[in-house]
């Protein structure tokens, strides 16, 4: 018998959790949502070519029983092909987390910790990349952030892959005045601390430093963002870097991010 894909696993956690809701709670579930596009422009990329533009859609919302965040990535390869012989790629990832104070009806908050989580995503794209992430998610209160959050997956790669890890993920974002307008500093990192079989211990660690232009502007609420992204990736795609193949990754982008 075939195992479940992860499509279909985490399709079954979603329609669970929507059935168990209580009916009164149907009614405004969606408590905020935010949508944007993204350019980059970057190189040194490793692995892959290394001059790349991506263009990225990203969607954030709260929902009464907890948040939901994806994005997808169309990137280009600047002049070169990758590895498969593809010019193009895509990549994108489904986050979901249901929030358990939300689900009871009562705070469960400890210290800095404002909430705990059941966390998913499901990874997705063109080659052999489809995983499930599965484990307890925290919500933090920390001076000066706007949100910090800490999930802590068990990687399930699907199609007998190597990857079965446990991935560390914190996510940020921190405000910070500058004249008219906003410096905006955000982004996550995923570390795997531990390896399996030929996928080796990483660390992703992508921030972004965006100045918000709409503001500066007087755009109301309409949000351009100009800035930088910066990548650092050691041991990318779980493939140990060695002498004779580097795939150690220091690669700063240029950005441009649109809020509506």
């Amino acid at each position: 018998m075939r195992s479940p894909t992860a499509r279909t696993v985490l399709a079954g956690l979603l329609l669970a959790a929507l059935l168990t809701l209580p009916p009164a709670w149907a009614d405004g579930a969606l408590l905020w949502q935010t949508n944007s596009f993204s350019l980059l422009h970057g190189g040194d990329y490793a692995v892959d070519p290394a001059r790349q533009q991506t263009l990225t859609f990203e969607h954030a919302s709260g929902w009464n029983v907890g948040d939901l965040f994806l994005f997808v990535d169309l990137t280009r390869f600047d002049g070169e092909k990758n590895a498969a012989g593809d010019e193009n790629t895509y990549y994108g990832e489904i986050s979901p987390r249901l929030s358990l104070g939300k689900l009871f009806g009562r705070e469960i908050a400890a210290g800095p910790v404002t909430d705990v989580l059941l966390a998913a995503t499901y990874e997705f794209g063109d080659g052999e990349v489809e995983t499930l992430l599965l484990g307890p998610g925290f919500d933090l209160a920390l001076p000066g952030f706007d949100y910090f959050q800490l999930n802590v997956y068990r990687r399930i790669p699907q199609d007998g892959r190597d990857g079965r890890t446990i991935q560390i993920t914190p996510v940020w974002a921190m405000t910070l005045p500058l004249g008219r307008s906003d410096i905006l500093f955000d982004g996550f990192m995923d570390w795997n601390v531990t390896s399996d079989g030929g996928y080796e211990r990483n660390l992703h660690f992508n921030p972004q430093l965006k100045y918000d232009l709409g503001k500066a502007m007087a755009w109301g609420d309409r949000r351009l963002y100009a800035g930088i992204e910066y990548s650092y990736w050691k041991n990318k795609y779980g493939i140990r870097s060695s002498k004779t193949f580097d795939s150690e990754q220091s690669a700063a982008s240029l950005l441009l991010k649109l809020l509506f």
